[in-house]
C-alpha cells in the first residue's frame, strides 16, 4: 500500500485523517483535500492495493484485503486512533475497517457511497466492464465511467476536473482496475452495520450523483444516530475533486466538532 504525501504538520500529536479513494483512480484524487488539510490534521491517503503505485494482494481480491491494509498502515504509522474517510469505493473499504477493526476508528467520513452490496444488475454491469477492459484497457474503462463519476456542470464548466479523472484511471493496470471490480461485486452488505456505529460520522453526496444519489445518502443518514448530511452542490459522485471548496469545508467543520482523536 503506497501512502500519499503527507501535508505541513505531520507530528504525532496532530489528528491524523485516513482518506480512502474511489474507483477507477487512486490517492491523487485526494490532493485538494491533502494541500488544505485542516488546522492540527495531517492527511494520509493511501493507493488501495493493485491501484495507483501500490502493489496488488496476492490471491483471490477480497475487500477485507483493502482493510487489512489499512489497519497495517495505522500500525507502521503508530496510529491507536484515527478519523477514518472513504468515497464510493473508498467508503466500501471503510466499511470493511470497521468490521475488522472498528476500535481504531474515532470518526467516519462517507461520502458518495452507499452500504448496500451489488444488485444483479449492478454485478451484471460490473462483469461488463471486466469485458471492456480487456478489450480496451484503461481508456475503455474512462470512457465508460467519466460520463458516471462527474456531474453535469462538472463536465460543462471544469475541463480540467474531466482531464484530471481520466488520467488517473488512465493511469492505472488492467489488472489492478479488474481486480478491484471483484473485491466490489463480492462486498457484503455493510446496512447490518450502520446502526450500531459509535462514533461521529458525516455522510456527504454531490446533488448530481447518478451512482449514490442523494436519496441514498438521505437513508443512510436516518439509519446512522447523530450522523451530519452534507449536500455537496453542483457535484456528481466526484464530489470532493469537482467542488473541493464546499467539500472541504464540510470536512473542516466536521473535524472541528469532533476535536482531534
Amino acid at each position: 500500500m503506497d501512502t500519499g504525501t503527507l501535508p505541513a504538520s505531520p507530528s504525532l500529536s496532530a489528528g491524523t485523517l485516513l482518506l480512502l479513494h474511489a474507483f477507477p483512480l487512486s490517492a491523487d484524487m485526494w490532493a485538494p483535500q491533502i494541500e488544505a488539510a485542516p488546522p492540527g490534521w495531517r492527511v494520509v491517503a493511501p493507493d488501495l492495493a493493485g491501484l495507483g503505485e501500490s502493489d496488488d494482494t496476492p490471491g483471490e481480491p477480497s475487500l477485507d484485503d483493502y482493510a487489512a491494509d489499512v489497519v497495517a498502515l495505522a500500525d507502521a504509522l503508530d496510529l491507536p486512533g484515527f478519523v477514518l474517510g472513504g468515497l464510493s469505493m473508498g467508503g466500501y473499504a471503510a466499511f470493511a475497517v470497521m468490521r475488522r477493526a472498528p476500535e481504531r476508528v474515532r470518526a467516519l467520513v462517507l461520502a458518495d457511497t452507499r452500504p448496500q452490496p451489488d444488485t444483479p444488475e449492478g454485478r451484471a454491469t460490473r462483469l461488463a466492464m471486466l469485458a471492456r477492459l480487456d478489450e480496451g484497457g484503461a481508456a475503455a474503462v474512462a470512457d465508460d465511467m467519466i460520463p458516471k463519476l462527474l456531474g453535469p456542470a462538472t463536465r460543462r464548466d471544469r475541463p480540467d476536473v474531466e482531464q484530471r479523472a481520466r488520467a488517473l484511471i488512465e493511469a492505472n493496470r488492467p489488472d489492478g482496475i479488474a481486480a478491484a471490480v471483484r473485491r466490489m461485486m463480492g462486498r457484503p452488505d455493510a446496512t447490518p452495520l450502520l446502526g450500531a456505529i459509535g462514533v461521529p460520522v458525516l455522510i456527504l453526496v454531490g446533488e448530481d450523483d447518478v451512482l449514490t444519489p442523494v436519496d441514498a445518502a438521505r437513508q443512510m443518514h436516518a439509519s446512522v444516530a447523530g450522523s451530519t448530511l452534507a449536500i455537496v452542490r453542483g457535484a456528481g459522485h466526484l464530489s470532493n475533486m469537482e467542488q473541493p471548496a464546499a467539500f472541504n469545508q464540510a470536512l473542516g467543520e466536521f473535524l472541528a466538532g469532533i476535536g482531534r482523536p
